[in-house]
């Protein structure tokens, strides 16, 4: 049974994924590398997405799916502590080829009954 706590984290990392998507949108990946203010508001969407995931209940994340919680959850540590490692590019691919997967299993995962 879904825990409240983690329906509001779903939740919350279904609005930042579709924050991530509308901020980038229309945008090519050059024009995103070049607004810094586009690069900070996603990046700052991936970390509140990180730690949202830390609040999902483990009776969900240990649920068959091919989502890597694990993985989400660290990386909101390197979007914090090595932020000089964090380029535009790994912000873009996430946008890209991560989060509309996670979308759909964040849906999915509200879909079902609780």
């Amino acid at each position: 049974m879904r825990s409240d706590a983690s329906e509001i984290a779903l939740r919350d990392i279904r609005h930042h994924i579709e924050l991530a998507i509308e901020f980038t949108g229309g945008l090519t990946e050059a024009e995103f590398k070049a607004d810094l203010r586009t690069v900070y508001a996603v990046t700052r969407c991936l970390e509140i997405i990180s730690e949202a995931s830390r609040r999902v209940s483990d009776d969900v994340r240990q649920r068959p799916s091919s989502v890597p919680w694990k993985q989400i959850a660290g990386s909101g540590n390197v979007y914090r502590h090595d932020y000089e490692d964090v380029a535009a590019q790994m912000i873009w691919d996430t946008i890209h080829r991560g989060l509309p997967a996670l979308k759909a299993a964040v849906a999915e995962e509200l879909a079902r009954s609780v």
